[in-house]
């Protein structure tokens, strides 16, 4: 069967009309379709890592996509540990990318 392609206006599941929305991401502007995740906003400028792991410093950011692994962990308007990529963006939204709290024991 091969692929064919469909218009965005006849897509069941695609966004609805073209209406946007901003919001700030470590203090830049940033701008989706209202109805987006966090996630596909922050994706869509071209940035993959949400967060640094405190133990070696490697960035994460979306891995499974539904909400499982917390590896997208973002802050929004001051709540922390927001899956971003569950979180649909509301206009004004402040998102802060966030950086693993260090291990217990002191180990760096």
């Amino acid at each position: 069967m091969a692929a064919r392609m469909l218009p965005s206006e006849k897509d069941p599941i695609g966004p609805e009309g073209t209406a946007t929305v901003s919001i700030t991401v470590d203090g830049h502007a940033a701008t989706g379709i209202l109805g987006q995740s966090i996630a596909g906003i922050i994706m869509a400028g071209e940035r993959l890592g949400f967060r640094q792991t405190a133990k070696l410093d490697r960035p994460r950011g979306v891995f499974c996509g539904i909400g499982v692994c917390f590896d997208c962990l973002v802050e929004v308007n001051g709540l922390s540990d927001v899956r971003a990529c569950q979180r649909k963006a509301s206009e004004g939204d402040v998102v802060v990318t966030a950086r693993d709290p260090q291990p217990r024991g002191g180990a760096a």
